[in-house]
């Protein structure tokens, strides 16, 4: 009876509607974007949302919730500024651009919804206290590769469209890097920004609302 229970703790209906709304994402993005849009922090953590919610491991779920809640929390108080007329962030500038085809823009509302699955996930199956300490890695090694490997900001590609400066390494402004610092300076400074004020207070916050793993299997029980 214990095994049937643990095999449906996340319901089928939302496993195949998230995997069948990847299965769109993916290669419309892919073909919009190019492969390279997939090492976004925001389109690694729905990538591990899909292996989570498959093989309902608190890890694949609890590190996208570390590191995506705080940033897609802000998109959304952004985006329905933007709505109202206000500019925040301008982070979901690009949401209200025309020249992008609309069924294109509506894909990226996973970014609204995103984190609110990501939460009850988390509370579902209980939150893994290894996640800061991985995501805190993977983070710094996407951003490695972004900067080392990826078109910087206010690179000309031949694709407007094509990612530059993933994650935000070498500035806040897409079209020109910043000017306040060295570059290197300002990626190690980006990452530990990123881990002590974005990462470690969200993992403080859900290792103290949320309950470990044992505990979320012992409730079941």
């Amino acid at each position: 009876m214990h095994i049937i229970t643990a095999s449906r703790l996340i319901p089928p209906w939302i496993k195949l509607a998230y995997t069948a709304f990847l299965a769109v994402l993916v290669p419309v993005y892919w073909l919009n974007y190019g492969p390279t849009n997939f090492l976004y922090f925001c389109d690694v953590a729905l990538l591990l949302t899909l292996a989570g919610v498959w093989l309902e491991k608190p890890l694949l779920i609890s590190l996208p919730a570390v590191g995506i809640l705080l940033p897609q929390m802000l998109w959304c108080v952004d985006f329905f500024a933007r709505i109202l007329g206000m500019k925040l962030t301008g982070m979901t500038e690009y949401m209200f651009n025309e020249a992008n085809p609309l069924f294109l823009r509506g894909l990226s509302l996973f970014h609204g919804w995103l984190p609110f699955l990501v939460l009850w996930l988390v509370f579902r199956l209980g939150y893994d206290r290894r996640a800061f300490k991985g995501w805190a890695v993977l983070s710094a090694l996407l951003c490695l590769v972004a900067y080392f490997l990826l078109p910087a900001a206010g690179a000309e590609l031949p694709n407007p469209n094509l990612p530059r400066n993933v994650n935000y390494v070498f500035g806040m402004d897409d079209a020109k890097p910043q000017q306040w610092m060295s570059a290197p300076l300002y990626l190690v400074t980006w990452i530990a920004l990123l881990t002590i004020i974005v990462y470690l207070p969200t993992h403080l916050l859900l290792k103290k609302l949320c309950p470990a793993p044992e505990q979320a299997a012992a409730k079941r029980a």
